[in-house]
């Protein structure tokens, strides 16, 4: 006989299912808080949901107190309850929001040690970007970084790389649409991401997005920004000639700007969930939210995203918006998303991948309403379109789709200099750009890719303090931030994961 909380975690009172703690045999008996019993029918994997009563066809099931399906045949208790005995039931949202009082930052002074930027926050590392415009110049703006490996800027210590920036895009893109839009916002922005200092263009010469049109639209030009053009460099080894010799350049300069100490209002956080299972909603991310409530008293930002994993939470945002045009924008976006899904024949209730469900969740609210919580509990400040430069502190939301890659680079785009992201399925991910924190949901994940985690949160799941995890976390935060290499770092710069949404087809 198991006491309850042993074994599972039953995370509203109302909920009809509780999350097993490890792997349940059939037969296991478990002590209910009521003084029942409850025999387990059959295996329920870690992170999945058992049912605690019985259910009848057609009930809906609830977590965290809010619906995420209904069942599709009758469960009786004990039950392993997931997609073969419940289902999405989509309802069309009447969406309504709820104007709060913002929150006055309260300063403690505290600090880390990053790159000053004028006229924008400070960077958490100081990069030179080599940035293709295209596809065609891919080739040689990797060459053009690689040859300056780390060893070969010894001489210039405050240079923390060359990156270079490449993509599968950039040509053969309807002039005016979104691909063509949110490329062009995604490579001038990029540009203008704190964590650079320089920037060299790498264009092929006849492609539709021209360098000049990726060049600065910012009032301020503090950073350095050159332009190659393959064709009138005279092909391929003189384009590669032509910007090693830019890059050399511009280390020096790029070299005179040392770490300083920085509020922590300069930092500007992308969250991102991916390979979640049924513990990322339960440890990660709410851990994730108490540190982005603590950076946003301190006036910090925290860009939460991917537009398809907020449905059936949206509500949670929506109750705590900043200001009516807030809540609109916002509703804008869901009501755009459900267009295209029917536009386009799928449900968003595709969205949730086979790790996901392998994982224990079962349905995209169930997701979403796990992945809301990275968000914490203060007021939404804005709201932007994907890759927009993001000019507001405190929470605010960015349109993305679900896929990282792809919502990470917007974020990216949009300012973000540090990157917290979960996952409980594991994922090595890693940017060019920013540092990525990556955060284990469970304690068998973060010993399986111990190189690859920088941070067990499944140590929750052990009753560890809450408070004292997420300082724990806060202060990882800090030291990344002041030039502490993540696992990802350690492996080298990626040089693939720079992914701008291309959503309409290539002509």
């Amino acid at each position: 006989m198991f006491p309850f909380d042993d074994v599972l975690i039953q995370l509203h009172p109302n909920d009809p299912i509780a999350i097993a703690k490890s792997d349940l045999q059939p037969n296991t008996q478990i002590t209910l808080p009521g003084g029942d019993v409850l025999a387990i029918r059959e295996t329920i994997p870690t992170g999945h949901k058992a049912s605690l009563k019985t259910l009848e066809a057609g009930q809906i099931i609830f977590r965290y107190g809010y619906p995420i399906g209904q069942t599709i045949s009758y469960i009786p208790a004990g039950s392993w309850v997931h997609t073969h005995n419940v289902s999405l039931h989509e309802e069309t949202s009447e969406y309504s929001w709820q104007v709060v009082k913002p929150i006055i930052p309260i300063l403690t002074g505290r600090t880390f040690m990053g790159y000053d930027r004028p006229y924008k926050k400070a960077g958490t590392r100081n990069y030179i970007a080599v940035i293709s415009t295209v596809s065609c110049s891919a080739h040689v703006t990797s060459q053009i970084a690689r040859d300056f490996p780390n060893e070969a800027l010894m001489e210039f210590p405050n240079v923390d790389g060359v990156i270079p920036i490449l993509h599968g895009s950039g040509c053969s893109l309807p002039p005016g649409g979104l691909s063509y839009t949110y490329l062009k916002r995604s490579l001038t922005n990029l540009a203008h991401n704190p964590n650079v200092a320089a920037v060299v263009y790498v264009g092929l010469g006849c492609e539709v997005m021209q360098w000049e049109k990726c060049h600065s639209l910012f009032e301020d030009h503090e950073n350095i920004t050159l332009g190659l053009v393959i064709q009138e460099q005279g092909g391929f080894e003189n384009t590669v000639k032509a910007g090693i010799k830019a890059v050399r350049e511009l280390l020096p300069q790029v070299n005179l700007i040392e770490r300083t100490e920085q509020p922590l209002s300069n930092l500007v956080i992308a969250l991102q969930c991916g390979g979640s299972d049924g513990w990322s909603g339960v440890t990660a991310n709410p851990l994730i939210g108490q540190v982005v409530d603590q950076l946003v008293s301190e006036g910090g930002t925290a860009v939460l995203a991917e537009t398809p994993e907020i449905f059936g939470a949206e509500q949670l945002l929506l109750q705590r918006v900043s200001s009516a045009e807030v809540g609109r924008k916002l509703v804008e976006l869901f009501q755009w998303w459900s267009a295209e899904a029917r536009r386009r024949g799928f449900s968003v209730d595709n969205n949730p991948t086979p790790g996901n469900k392998n994982g224990g969740l079962t349905t995209i609210y169930e997701k979403s309403l796990g992945a809301v919580t990275k968000a914490g509990s203060t007021p939404l400040n804005g709201v932007y379109n994907y890759a927009e430069w993001i000019d507001r502190s405190g929470l605010v939301f960015m349109d993305t789709p679900g896929n990282d890659p792809i919502s990470i680079t917007g974020q990216l785009a949009g300012g973000c200099n540090l990157i917290l992201f979960t996952t409980g399925r594991g994922t090595v991910y890693g940017s060019a750009i920013a540092p990525c924190i990556k955060i284990a949901s469970n304690n068998d994940l973060y010993k399986r890719l111990r190189k690859d985690m920088d941070f067990n949160a499944g140590k929750l799941l052990k009753c560890a303090s809450w408070e004292i995890v997420s300082d724990e976390l806060l202060d990882l935060l800090v030291a990344t931030a002041s030039g502490k290499q993540t696992t990802s770092e350690t492996h080298g710069l990626s040089e693939s994961e720079f992914v701008p949404w291309q959503p309409d087809p290539v002509l």
